[in-house]
């Protein structure tokens, strides 16, 4: 970002107190911003003019020998300007200029983007199976025949009960069967010589009929849990997105360890292994316990083909890759998933034919590369540029002689780095009030999007076609959020996507019970608010945290994502008290969100912090140095730390 913002360095480049940079000899070389770890500081600049003894545009040799010009190697400059990154055979190279004779969108570039995205489908109707896996027929306590009713008896033999506003037979109570019994056989008939009102009532000891209008099974009808055990339905899903909080945890120590290639097979496998061995499930336990397992799967794979695919492809198709690519190609999987269970109506056939569809992912094996990127850090020189020259034959390009030189590489390693935790995100006023913003925000959003993801069954009319446009609207939901984020400032973009979200919600109470489609219409609505609003969620939090610990503030939000998505099925779980309640709840706490983004800074057209003191404050909050070094930073160096005012 050095070259490319005035008064702002890329980060770990040091700033510069002698003369204009690549003026004359008088200029350094910093570690190059996409190659330094994240969490890791760059080396310190040698020491220059007043600090060394030194004129400018000298540095100190080592020891007590004398000044030394050092020669210009390109990088960014103190002002913001961009120098050659080569001016000598010496120079440090990173992987992007390494890489650059590949070009940015050829047929190696297409070929990765479209198979990673590709290995996401299966991820979109495994998160959301759920739905009808677990979904609620009607049902009602079950009268067995030896009851010896009445044909009267045993329609009465159900009370009613009030339910969205209509009497309907109740689904965990019935009249005691032995009065019944034994009215029938004095042939009373029931409301006329019998007041039903007064009559005793029991639970269903004899278990319950259910409908088979939508499902003909699902684990519900198979384990019968209604009633005293309704509670293990959004508790089957929790456990679910449990399994997503933990994969979300290992996923980048484990890809960061063995590979992002391997961890992506590892875990599409084990997504796929754990989905088929529960349609062999013998009780819920069971189920449970392999959908915590398919959870982890789940979100291990996605992650390491989002960090995989970032990794090789360039920086113009990073982005594109990042929303439209990944995000789209789940909603494609989302949209497969009611199709398959439109013509599978039992569950377990249903789960088999969800998870045959892993199997054809093998074959990739043999074409999406490991990253170089990550070989390069491990030492394997040889294996990358193996790659890097398979690539540039599918591209039709002749690569260099010697694509990696080990000497003209940075040695990352070896440069002294400054760690940072995850108290760092508490260090000042300014960057605390940012976390708990942020932490508040993604929950929010995330118990928005699954809550209304999750709620299609409940939805009036056909849940096959609810489920279906809940996955079609997100994908112009994500288009519609790029877009915003190439265009228009994040703070307002997304509080607009919040405020749109959470009204309508807010509206379906309003809207009178025999106009079903309005219903319908406005919970998709509120489905593509927030749907947008998670889209550009990532990117904005991305750009408020500074470098240093840009990847735990993300990390941390991240976590409180998977928290919001644990609670999301009680929510639903709501609706069986209150039809509204859900929407109420869920409309009032997104409209909330939008507010809260209002008080957030404003980070579009702006340069990326690298550094705790240069994040953009909060509204309302003042700046105050965490060091005289600070202080002295700010005073010799003003422009940068104007640029960082709110």
């Amino acid at each position: 970002m050095g070259g490319k913002h005035r008064g702002r360095q890329g980060p770990g480049e040091p700033r510069l107190r002698g003369g204009r940079s690549g003026q004359g000899a008088g200029c350094a070389r910093a570690a190059p911003p996409g190659d330094a770890p994240r969490g890791a500081r760059a080396p310190a600049a040698p020491s220059r003019g007043r600090d060394s003894g030194c004129p400018p545009g000298c540095t100190a040799s080592s020891g007590a020998g004398p000044c030394r010009a050092e020669p210009c190697r390109g990088g960014a400059a103190s002002w913001g300007r961009a120098e050659p990154r080569r001016a000598a055979g010496s120079a440090m190279r990173d992987y992007e200029e390494v890489s650059a004779f590949l070009g940015e969108w050829g047929r190696f570039q297409r070929l990765v983007f479209f198979l990673l995205s590709a290995s996401i489908v299966p991820n979109g109707f495994n998160g959301m199976s759920a739905v009808f896996l677990a979904g609620t027929p009607a049902h009602r306590c079950a009268v067995p025949r030896e009851a010896n009713l009445s044909g009267e008896w045993l329609n009465a033999s159900i009370p009613l009960e009030l339910r969205g506003g209509r009497e309907e037979p109740s689904r965990c109570r019935r009249y005691r069967l032995a009065a019944l019994a034994n009215f029938s056989a004095l042939g009373l008939r029931p409301g006329s010589d019998v007041e039903l009102g007064e009559l005793e009532q029991e639970p269903c000891l004899d278990g319950w009929e259910y409908s088979r209008d939508v499902y003909r099974s699902t684990i519900v009808t198979e384990w019968n849990l209604v009633c005293e055990d309704d509670w293990k339905v959004p508790l089957t899903t929790s456990l679910f997105f449990v399994g997503v909080l933990i994969g979300s945890f290992i996923s980048g120590q484990l890809s960061d360890r063995f590979g992002r290639k391997n961890v992506l097979f590892a875990t599409m496998a084990m997504q796929t292994g754990f989905s088929f061995v529960q349609v062999f499930s013998t009780s819920w336990e069971m189920f449970s316990v392999f959908f915590l397992l398919v959870g982890m799967g789940q979100i291990s794979n996605y992650v390491a083909a989002f960090v995989l695919g970032t990794e090789i492809l360039g920086k113009s198709i990073r982005v594109l890759f990042c929303t439209l690519g990944v995000c789209i190609f789940y909603a494609f999987g989302y949209m497969l998933l009611p199709l398959f269970a439109y013509f599978i109506r039992d569950w377990r056939m249903l789960l088999l034919a969800l998870t045959l569809p892993g199997l054809l992912c093998i074959p990739l094996w043999w074409v999406i590369p490991e990253s170089p990127r990550w070989l390069i850090s491990q030492g394997r020189f040889q294996e990358a540029e193996d790659i890097l020259r398979k690539a540039a034959k599918i591209n039709g390009i002749t690569p260099p002689d010697v694509i990696l030189d080990p000497s003209e590489l940075q040695d990352v390693d070896s440069q002294r780095q400054q760690t940072y935790t995850i108290l760092d995100l508490m260090k000042t006023r300014n960057i605390l009030t940012i976390t708990i913003m942020s932490v508040i925000l993604w929950m929010i959003i995330s118990v928005g999007y699954f809550g209304l993801s999750l709620d299609t069954p409940n939805l009036h009319g056909d849940v096959y076609l609810n489920c279906f446009l809940s996955a079609v609207i997100e994908v112009p939901a994500y288009i519609i959020s790029w877009l915003l984020l190439r265009n228009l400032p994040r703070r307002y973009s997304m509080a607009a996507a919040l405020f749109l979200g959470g009204c309508v919600l807010l509206f379906i109470q309003l809207v009178p019970s025999q106009f079903r489609a309005v219903s319908i219409l406005l919970v998709m609505l509120g489905k593509f608010g927030i749907t947008s609003a998670f889209s550009m969620v990532y990117v904005y939090t991305a750009e408020l945290y500074p470098t240093v610990v840009r990847n735990m503030g993300v990390g941390a939000s991240s976590m409180a994502s998977r928290l919001g998505s644990i609670l999301s099925p009680y929510f639903v779980y709501l609706g069986a008290y209150d039809r509204f309640l859900p929407y109420i709840l869920m409309g009032s706490l997104t409209v909330l969100s939008g507010i809260l983004t209002l008080f957030l800074p404003e980070s579009y057209g702006m340069p990326l912090p690298d550094t705790i003191e240069q994040m953009l404050l909060v509204k309302g909050l003042e700046y105050r140095p965490a060091s005289t070094r600070n202080s002295k930073d700010e005073e010799e160096n003003p422009e940068i730390f104007k640029s960082t005012a709110f």
